[in-house]
């Protein structure tokens, strides 16, 4: 029987649709851009290059990651201003910055509401971690994975920070962050935001008489060529925080998405293992380049911010979650 001019349009319509849609599957490969500030030396940076591998990987080479150190593609804040447009895919921010979005951010950068590294990680693997990383969704910022950042303790030009007392009448640097602010004030200080890349020329001029941060932070910034003192008091364990724009997020597929998922967590073995490392290193670096490191008793500092944390009862929510934390185990 001789086909109609119609159907055999309609067939030759369906032939091409279906090898362009299979010629698209088999050449399909999704690169995305990954920018962040830190120096291509720090451990989390190198975290990011082996989640880079990993991604290659478990795709067989259908997914891979470019990666932006150093601010090439603006300062923290610029970046997540991207994200939330889809300009670019993924970017690092520690969790001090995501309470702008969220309140319950806040808890992780209350002073001494973890005990441990141990405790720290249990709670950010747990049901409280994945609850906060999707709680900016709505913001268009998916949360793929807590980083270890450590602990932050003061260091200081002129003087050690031994006991609480010792912050009074000091400028102090921190975060753009209200629950960093809160501390330096319960303590005595005089807190002080500014932004991180111009942290090093405000301690050199006197604009701020310290900062508080962890060991690699403080090494690879080079603020020990100006702050000699560092008390480890471990006031706070904010985490760093890997998030990716929802607006790319959503054009994924399923199989892309858990792909990216699965990267993400395993470099988050891998991170943790090289932040150890780089803590170590960046401690004994910090010596032999004359900086003073003491080991102030925490208890009294704990006991100055306590109200700090009281007065969260009188915020149901954010006071439940500081509850779950506590029961937390090690």
């Amino acid at each position: 029987m001789k086909k109609t001019p119609l159907l055999s349009k309609l067939l030759l319509s369906i032939l091409s649709c279906f090898l362009l849609f299979s010629c698209q599957e088999v050449s399909k490969h999704k690169t995305l851009k990954l920018a962040h500030g830190l120096d291509p030396t720090h451990p989390v940076h190198k975290a990011m290059l082996y989640m880079a591998q990993e991604l290659e990987q478990i795709s067989d080479g259908q997914m891979s990651l470019e990666i932006y150190p150093s601010g090439q593609l603006g300062s923290e804040q610029q970046c997540v201003e991207l994200i939330q447009l889809g300009s670019l895919a993924i970017t690092k921010v520690s969790a001090a910055i995501m309470e702008g979005f969220t309140n319950n951010y806040q808890v992780l950068g209350l002073p001494y509401v973890f005990r441990s590294k141990a405790h720290t990680f249990n709670v950010l693997d747990g049901s409280i971690g994945e609850e906060l990383l999707a709680s900016t969704e709505k913001f268009n910022l998916k949360g793929l994975c807590f980083y270890d950042a450590g602990a932050r303790s003061f260091y200081t030009i002129d003087k050690s920070i031994d006991t609480p007392e010792d912050l009074k009448g000091l400028k102090m640097r921190v975060m753009k962050s209200q629950t960093a602010i809160n501390m330096v004030k319960a303590l005595g200080g005089s807190p002080t935001p500014i932004s991180w890349g111009e942290l090093y020329t405000a301690l050199q001029s006197g604009v701020v008489d310290g900062a508080e941060n962890n060991p690699p932070s403080l090494y690879t910034s080079h603020h020990y060529e100006v702050c000699k003192n560092y008390s480890l008091n471990e006031h706070t364990r904010v985490p760093d925080v890997l998030i990716i724009s929802t607006v790319v997020w959503n054009k994924l597929s399923n199989q892309q998405q858990k792909w990216l998922q699965e990267a993400a967590k395993k470099s988050v073995i891998e991170q943790r293992k090289l932040w150890a490392a780089s803590e170590e290193e960046s401690l004994e670096k910090l010596k032999e380049n004359g900086v003073i490191i003491t080991y102030p008793k925490k208890d009294k500092f704990a006991e100055r911010v306590q109200d700090l944390l009281d007065a969260y009862q009188q915020q149901p929510e954010l006071y439940q979650l500081i509850q779950r934390i506590q029961a937390t185990q090690d």
